[in-house]
């Protein structure tokens, strides 16, 4: 059997690649339209980066990079916002009436335009638990079927896999080759914690940067935010601190039920899941156990299952924290993507692309517009 050849939608930093790479999947491509993140991607995993919108994707192109692998994986892992928690309290991207008009909302529609015009041999999709709640997500999953697609989805929760943080996503795998699914936890009740992933980090001042990794950074805190984690304990709330501290909002009725914010993560806890804002105290739990500063980029990395080698800016570039923030807390986790591959490479033990229905036909590829030579 040939290895598998992957190719990554929506690829960001390279969360799923790096993964998908350790288990011996073969990525060849990624494809964002985020130039921010080339550096990471390409400079840590052996695949090209192709700057461009998904959405005015063919499935021509899609076609050509596989070259003539005979398994074929397409990852899609679409931009979570709109599907989220926080989007829907906050009504940040309210579902529109017509999603399909809405480039945000579309974008699960045009992975499964590239997949029907494609017909990959497996198809593999991380997304918020939430996004099953949507139209879009439905007809996505409907589309699979309906191409002869076995399926298995669920909400997954990583700290069973072994990553150090608690973070629930929808994983899809799907394939022509016949029945699939993700492997069984192999933490579950075991899980790895802040400790173990980042307790031997050198320590930082608030705001300081280590001289060895200009990625393990700490965010400047202000003079009352520093005066508040130093009242703050580990896993507890600003409920904990003196009145002095407490912030207007969560004195009034509407901010008493929000204690999740401006709080200290657990040395023997997996960490609290992860938001693009990470690297500030007051946005979530994101607060040192110990030392007086939120986590710094690097931590973050390391808890999302980036190895402490990962490189996400070339040497010497200035350090922006929502540039960064977003890039590492936007990324499907490494561990997440080593599970799929795991199960991918498990799946293909057993299946045989010789007696499966998963070859292309000369009509489905004239059907998508490549050329057939006799």
């Amino acid at each position: 059997m040939n290895r598998p050849v992957c190719i990554d939608l929506f690829c960001g930093a390279g969360g799923l690649t790096h993964g998908l790479l350790a288990e011996g999947i073969s990525v060849v491509a990624g494809i964002d339209v985020d130039p921010i993140c080339r550096h990471a991607y390409e400079t840590n995993n052996e695949a090209r980066f192709i700057e461009q919108d998904v959405s005015k994707t063919t499935p021509e192109e899609i076609v050509a990079l596989y070259g003539e692998a005979e398994i074929r994986v397409l990852a899609g892992c679409a931009p979570c916002q709109p599907f989220s928690t926080y989007a829907q309290r906050y009504d940040t991207f309210a579902e529109p009436e017509n999603p399909g008009d809405t480039p945000r909302w579309a974008l699960l529609r045009h992975f499964a335009r590239l997949v029907e015009g494609v017909r990959p041999e497996i198809v593999t999709m991380e997304n918020v638990p939430t996004v099953e709640k949507y139209e879009v997500y439905t007809e996505f999953v409907a589309s699979l079927e309906r191409l002869g697609y076995r399926l298995w989805h669920d909400v997954v929760d990583c700290s069973a896999y072994g990553l150090p943080q608690q973070r629930r996503r929808r994983v899809l795998l799907a394939s022509r080759l016949g029945d699939i699914e993700l492997i069984e936890p192999t933490h579950d009740g075991d899980p790895a914690t802040v400790r173990q992933a980042i307790g031997t980090l050198p320590p930082l001042d608030n705001g300081e940067s280590s001289a060895s990794d200009a990625l393990h950074t700490a965010a400047k805190l202000s003079d009352l935010n520093l005066e508040r984690i130093r009242a703050s304990k580990p896993g507890g709330t600003w409920r904990d601190w003196p009145s002095h501290l407490i912030a207007e909002c969560h004195r009034r009725e509407t901010g008493k039920t929000y204690p999740g914010v401006y709080g200290r993560m657990e040395w023997d806890e997996p960490a609290p899941t992860l938001t693009t804002q990470f690297f500030g105290f007051g946005n979530g739990r994101f607060g040192h156990p110990e030392q007086h500063r939120a986590i710094s980029l690097r931590e973050g990395a390391i808890l999302q299952g980036f190895p402490e080698s990962y490189s996400f800016l070339p040497e010497g570039a200035k350090i922006h924290f929502k540039t960064l923030g977003r890039m590492i807390g936007n990324a499907v986790p490494v561990t997440l993507g080593k599970v799929i591959g795991r199960s991918i490479r498990r799946h293909l033990d057993t299946e045989s692309p010789a007696t499966s229905t998963s070859t292309v036909s000369v009509e489905e590829m004239e059907e998508v517009g490549v050329d057939v030579v006799s």
